[in-house]
């Protein structure tokens, strides 16, 4: 799960956008991934939303960028 949140954030290239961005689509593997282990959706959707957050937050859109945010 940790290593799909990294891969997967962020798009953006303010912090904030990049953590948001990261944060849904850490939160969706999460889900997919909490389905697959026997944990509960909702454990699966908080650790992968923090983690894709952080991924997020913490790395810079030269590293990773998906593009333009959907909602800008």
């Amino acid at each position: 799960m940790a290593l799909a949140a990294l891969t997967l954030a962020a798009c953006g290239n303010t912090v904030g956008d990049r953590a948001l961005s990261g944060a849904a689509i850490g939160a969706g593997a999460g889900l997919a991934v909490g389905a697959v282990t026997g944990a509960t959706l909702l454990q699966g959707a908080v650790v992968g939303g923090a983690l894709g957050a952080a991924a997020g937050a913490l790395t810079d859109n030269r590293q990773v960028n998906l593009g333009r945010p959907l909602w800008r």
